[in-house]
């Protein structure tokens, strides 16, 4: 039987090099998407199924999770890429709506999607979860209190999982980039030093290990992917 990946964000800048890594692995990857103008990135590529959903919304998640286990397919793998970045001032500057912006948008679909899709994985005998927090989530920099509490929310959530889905044979465990190498970070950050950014391809190998039978002992951890170089 095809094992399903559902792989939230997996039209973004570092999703569809995930999407791609994952469908060259041999997994039938189910990918929602929101934003049309991505889906050229993974138009192609074999082995995926595209679903428009809104991840911030429980009965949209649940079409998504419909899919992937439609025909008796066997959901075995959730990688959750959906987040978001944004500076702001010190705390006592940074708008109660703006914080809570961050905490949603980089928790909850992960949250949700966990929750759709964690039964099945139970039901399956085991299977993995991906998250990304963040290097910054460990180590604070001024101006991003929003962003670097969502990231540690994310891990908190990750970690938890893991705890408490062990004995089913569910894996979970986050990735913790520094910055990626995408077109939207080469935009915004037009003149900086990019020889120690990480390219998304190397975050996708890191990723295709974790939800593989090769990764089967690794679960609870952070896994940081800052790149070398």
């Amino acid at each position: 039987m095809t094992r399903t990946v559902v792989i939230s964000g997996g039209t973004g800048g570092l999703g569809s090099a995930v999407t791609a890594r994952l469908a060259a692995d041999g997994w039938r990857v189910v990918v929602p998407w929101v934003v049309e103008s991505e889906l050229d990135r993974v138009r192609g590529v074999d082995g995926i199924e595209l679903i428009q959903a809104d991840l911030m919304d429980p009965d949209s998640v649940a079409t998504v999770v419909d899919l992937a286990t439609a025909d008796g397919s066997e959901l075995r793998s959730l990688v959750n890429l959906v987040g978001g970045f944004a500076m702001g001032g010190r705390l006592h500057e940074t708008p109660v709506d703006d914080f809570e912006s961050l905490l949603r948008l980089n928790v909850r679909p992960l949250y949700l999607l966990s929750q759709a899709v964690l039964p099945h994985l139970v039901a399956a005998g085991g299977g993995a979860i991906v998250g990304v927090s963040a290097k910054a989530a460990f180590a604070p920099f001024s101006g991003a209190s929003a962003y670097v509490t969502a990231k540690a929310a994310v891990w908190t959530l990750i970690q938890s999982i893991a705890v408490e889905y062990a004995k089913d044979g569910v894996r979970a465990n986050a990735i913790l980039p520094s910055v990626i190498d995408t077109p939207g970070n080469r935009d915004s950050q037009p003149s900086a030093d990019r020889s120690n950014w990480v390219s998304p391809a190397q975050i996708a190998e890191a990723i295709a290990f974790l939800v593989s039978d090769a990764g089967s002992a690794v679960t609870g951890a952070q896994v940081p992917v800052p790149g070398v170089g």
